[in-house]
């Protein structure tokens, strides 16, 4: 860790990692990761790992079908010498009502425009595809083959390799205690290793994003929630796509070990609680067990809890703080970092570079909050 940077990178997830090598991939090399703890060790490392392309919003859609693009080779992208052990399975989603269905053929619409290869399907054509599912008050489902997940570790730090090829340093284990600004634009970062100059400063700390900014005095609303995910013992293969409902709140997919992992979507306070519960195991079950009774004899082997970063309407927050030039925050992704974290990167590093880029990144400032311009999502568990 040197005297100072250009840029100083808060936090180690796949987002500050993909951020660092975009930025070193367009010649900013003097640039400092730090990390509180090791790599992935927050968000990026306790999430489901899902990558879908399957979103109502243009502004989603894109993000995440040019992401899968950059998943689909990321070893020779970043010069990874190990897999990112990506499998794209496909996501089956379903529909349980008249109204959910009238909105997934609308989202169809947009996934079409944009060259992303989804159908819809009926109860048989689900079947097919999942043999042992429910279908009982299925209206209908869609499926995107090149739906799929990743492993997030593998992808973070081949993100993490090709920039510290380029010259990009990290600060492992280091906490950041403060931010320090003068005459209204950011200067520097404290930390519990000593001081680091900076000319810039992003803030990719997820569901402490909010904490970094209020060092200068600057309200992002992003907060933490815990979400919770079970795995069972391996068995034979029964499905391979993911299985997503939004209205019935799950997701559950059968990994290429044979285990099954899940989640559900729960009613939670902003808290920093990653404690999972008895009574999250007791849910995720028995709704799950609905809609494959193929599972319902399975040992649940493990599970665990992990914070999404929310705002207020589900979609990231790329804002420049108002009180201290220089200080970007890259958070709010609601759960769905990980999966478009390769075109977010490539965003932030265009316009941090004065690159031209067809997304608006001004579409995702935290000003919306006060506009009412807010982005709407439909397709969120």
């Amino acid at each position: 860790m040197k005297k100072g940077y250009d840029v100083v990178i808060i936090g180690g997830g796949i987002t500050g990692c993909s951020i660092a090598f975009e930025l070193a991939k367009r010649g900013v090399t003097d640039v400092l990761v730090i990390e509180r703890a090791f790599l992935t060790s927050g968000a990026t490392g306790r999430c489901g790992a899902g990558i879908r392309q399957q979103w109502g919003s243009v502004l989603n859609a894109t993000l995440a079908c040019e992401s899968t693009h950059i998943f689909e080779h990321l070893e020779e992208y970043t010069g990874y010498d190990k897999s990112c052990g990506l499998h794209q399975g496909g996501y089956l989603l379903l529909a349980y009502s008249e109204k959910e269905w009238s909105q997934f053929l609308k989202n169809l619409e947009v996934q079409h425009s944009l060259g992303i290869d989804a159908y819809a399907t009926d109860a048989a054509g689900a079947r097919e595809i999942v043999p042992h599912i429910n279908t009982e008050g299925l209206v209908g489902a869609t499926f995107c083959a090149k739906d799929g997940h990743a492993d997030p570790f593998h992808c973070t730090q081949a993100y993490a390799t090709g920039a510290k090829r380029m010259g990009v340093d990290f600060a492992t284990y280091t906490e950041v205690t403060g931010l320090r600004a003068e005459g209204g634009r950011i200067v520097g970062v404290e930390t519990d290793k000593g001081y680091v100059e900076a000319r810039r400063v992003i803030n990719c700390a997820g569901f402490n994003a909010s904490k970094i900014t209020a060092m200068v005095g600057e309200d992002v609303p992003v907060v933490p929630e815990r979400h919770q995910i079970l795995v069972t013992e391996p068995v034979a293969p029964l499905m391979e796509p993911m299985v997503m409902s939004f209205s019935r709140r799950f997701y559950v997919q059968q990994s290429p070990h044979g285990s099954f992992i899940m989640g559900i979507s729960e009613a939670e306070q902003p808290s920093y609680n990653i404690r999972s519960s008895w009574q999250f195991m007791e849910e995720c079950s028995n709704i799950i067990c609905e809609v494959l009774p193929a599972l319902r004899k399975l040992k649940v082997v493990r599970q665990w809890a992990g914070l999404y970063d929310m705002s207020p309407d589900r979609n990231p927050v790329i804002h420049e703080a108002k009180t201290c030039s220089g200080l970007l925050t890259v958070a709010g992704f609601s759960g769905h970092g990980f999966m478009v974290a390769p075109r977010t990167s490539i965003l932030i590093a265009r316009y941090l570079t004065g690159e031209h880029d067809p997304l608006d990144i001004r579409r995702f400032s935290a000003d919306r909050y006060q506009t009412g311009e807010l982005l709407l999502e439909p397709s969120v568990v």
